[in-house]
């Protein structure tokens, strides 16, 4: 039988290690926060491309696109607002997708070594780097759908629906941010991150129902939108930005209208994050320092 004491000092100690995880995981934020602030131009490109395609796709294919839409159950619906949810999810792929070059930065410049040799958790070192992650999606995201209202795009959900449509980015983006930093942890090599993104980002982005509705898709690529956790999250954007039930690759009716197609996303998405992020914890913990020397 344990004594007071010893129960006590048991206590201490749970309790220390709790402190210490919160403070490996803000060290780890603060210190991304300020390689992000000394580059830019990361941001910027990041930014660029999708406000492009929201101008050129919205606003050069407007008037051809709202035919397409009329015959697939989206009449009266602009274009502007039709592609809000394809562009804030390009935002979120395309810097979720740069998460492990700066991962590999630190193992070339061998921070990262000396991470995983101090007793630093290695969930408090990827924590604090994704969160200074979403903090600078979160305000690409805002940004873009900024400019979507001003180009004549709408929220109709309003503060709940942006917020919503944060959480439904964030969710994609982190699956994005651990496939990126696998792959930063296999290849350590900056090209191989960019060509094997890149490869990720486009097929699952346009072979999904994000610039166009599922029923509108040829066969072949309705096929595989059904099975592209991008089609999902995309749907369930639409929604919230619309303000009303879509076409859904899995019908369900747990509470009807909106409701539905977020919570299909949210399960998929989380499981999917659940399963890749454990995946990518797991490999890391067995790989020993020298393999980044």
């Amino acid at each position: 039988m344990s004594s007071p004491r010893a129960d006590a000092s048991e206590s201490e100690t749970v309790g220390g290690c709790e402190r210490s995880l919160r403070r490996d995981v803000v060290a780890n934020f603060r210190r991304w926060n300020v390689k992000t602030m000394r580059s830019p131009f990361v941001i910027i490109v990041s930014l660029v491309q999708p406000i492009l395609t929201l101008l050129m796709f919205g606003l050069v294919f407007g008037g051809a696109a709202s035919i397409v839409l009329a015959d697939t159950g989206f009449e009266g619906v602009n274009y502007v607002t039709f592609i809000v949810p394809a562009v804030v999810m390009q935002v979120s792929l395309a810097s979720a997708l740069t998460s492990g070059i700066g991962l590999v930065t630190d193992i070339e410049s061998g921070m990262f070594e000396k991470v995983l040799a101090s007793p630093m958790r290695t969930t408090a070192v990827f924590a604090g780097k994704g969160m200074s992650e979403f903090l600078r999606i979160v305000v690409q995201v805002l940004v873009v759908l900024a400019l979507a209202v001003a180009v004549g795009g709408e929220v109709a959900t309003g503060a709940f629906g942006v917020v919503a449509v944060l959480v439904i980015c964030l969710l994609v983006a982190l699956w994005f941010m651990i496939v990126s930093n696998a792959l930063g942890v296999v290849t350590t090599d900056e090209e191989s991150i960019s060509a094997g993104t890149n490869l990720l980002q486009f097929p699952l982005l346009f072979l999904s129902s994000a610039f166009l509705p599922l029923s509108a898709l040829p066969g072949w690529i309705r096929a595989f939108a059904t099975v592209n956790p991008v089609t999902y999250a995309v749907d369930a954007l639409r929604a919230l930005v619309l303000g009303r039930r879509v076409p859904m690759v899995v019908e369900v009716s747990w509470f009807g209208g909106i409701l539905d197609p977020v919570l299909v996303a949210v399960v998929v998405l989380v499981g999917l994050n659940v399963a890749f992020g454990g995946l990518l914890v797991a490999y890391v913990d067995r790989v020993d320092a020298s393999t980044f020397v």
